[in-house]
């Protein structure tokens, strides 16, 4: 899951990831009668990420996508990915059926793109949303040459610009129940439409084991699980470093208000996993929430008192410019001490930010980083990648 917040900066940034599979055979593979759910051993369809299953049948592949917006509950998307030239399978929906390996591809996300690139298919991307905010050179330099469109976004979609790119799929993600009418209006027109939970997951290797998906749309389940192997033993590597010789645990707070709110990311998000994992305590680590939680400034001060660091500052570049929000904020001792860290170091010209790119399919590059922040003893030759001090 992740919080409001953060999906608000999704919509206008157009961010979600994209998905493949673990060691499960080729699309159109065997049979195999038994929905596929967490596990860790081989030919597994995914043991990290709750938000998605894969099945492979005679024929096919089935993908469940698992209430894949915001409060949804009991709500399963189920597609079928059939290999292009093979026979239609018997009994499924025609509908909801994607002919694979997919060659045209619209990503309503950016985070979509990292994973796709990862697969070396970065030119089957035919369409995006949010086009300022990609950080992808390659994406970006087909933008500014017209290969690449901006279709919009939600209900200001380019039906027309959609029609006229023609591709096999746009792969999209859903706020909220309503986002169900898009694909409703998209299938009308024949467009086949796959909904990416990915920001819901709270497991930052579960969102990275998203590009499995991607791997059975892309008939490149091999390499997918290659990648998300990898990724698995960075992560881990790393946590157990930090476990190993961990003294103490600094106190982390997090973000920035908006108008008066501050919206907090619950203990059992995404972002409060990482901050575990290296080796920190987050001051809201007990508080459980499907959404972020809105906090008056008062109530967020009194407990950041006690904060070592403060990290994804959201907008803020300077400490000017938190000071200015609120100058109880320069009262802060972590402030005081400058021990302020913003998630944005590698933004490029045009805003794309690659933290929400690259950091989705290799999670273990933040955990690098927040690791290195509050623990620099441990990693005393590390370079910050996706993070700068602020000062």
């Amino acid at each position: 899951m992740l919080q409001s917040n953060i999906i608000c900066f999704r919509l206008s940034y157009g961010i979600s990831i994209c998905i493949l599979f673990l060691f499960v055979a080729s699309c159109g593979g065997p049979d195999s009668n038994t929905h596929i759910k967490r596990s860790s051993e081989k030919g597994a369809a995914n043991f990290q990420a709750e938000r998605f299953r894969i099945e492979n049948k005679t024929g096919y592949t089935e993908i469940t996508v698992i209430n894949p917006w915001q409060g949804a509950s009991n709500v399963n998307q189920v597609y079928y990915l059939v290999k292009r030239g093979s026979a239609l399978p018997e009994g499924v929906d025609s509908g909801n059926i994607i002919f694979v390996p997919i060659e045209k591809i619209v990503c309503l996300s950016t985070t979509h793109i990292a994973m796709i690139s990862a697969l070396d298919e970065i030119n089957s991307i035919s369409g995006v949303s949010g086009s300022g905010f990609i950080f992808s050179q390659q994406v970006v330099e087909h933008i500014k040459k017209g290969v690449v469109p901006d279709v919009g976004y939600e209900a200001n979609l380019n039906k027309e610009l959609i029609i006229s790119i023609s591709p096999d799929l746009i792969m999209m993600y859903g706020i909220g129940s309503e986002s169900a009418s898009y694909i409703g209006k998209l299938n009308e027109l024949g467009i086949k439409v796959i909904f990416n939970a990915d920001y819901l997951e709270n497991n930052p290797l579960g969102k990275a084991e998203w590009i499995k998906v991607f791997g059975a749309l892309y008939c490149k389940e091999s390499m997918a699980d290659s990648i998300f192997n990898d990724e698995v033993s960075e992560y881990n590597e790393i946590k157990n470093r930090i476990n190993e010789d961990l003294l103490y645990r600094p106190k982390v707070m997090l973000g920035l208000p908006f108008k008066e709110t501050w919206y907090i990311s619950p203990g059992n998000s995404y972002i409060s996993r990482l901050i575990s994992d290296a080796g920190g305590d987050y001051l809201w680590k007990d508080t459980d929430s499907e959404i972020s939680m809105p906090y008056g400034i008062e109530n967020v001060y009194m407990r950041a008192l006690s904060a070592d660091y403060w990290l994804n500052t959201g907008t803020a570049t300077s400490n000017d410019e938190i000071n200015f929000i609120d100058p109880r904020l320069g009262e802060l001792p972590c402030y005081k001490k400058e021990n302020l860290f913003n998630n944005n170091k590698r933004v490029n010209e045009s805003g794309g930010n690659d933290y929400w790119e690259t950091g989705t399919i290799h999670p273990h590059l933040i955990l690098k980083d927040i690791a290195s922040i509050l623990h620099p003893e441990l990693f005393p030759d590390n370079d910050l990648f996706f993070y700068h001090r602020i000062n």
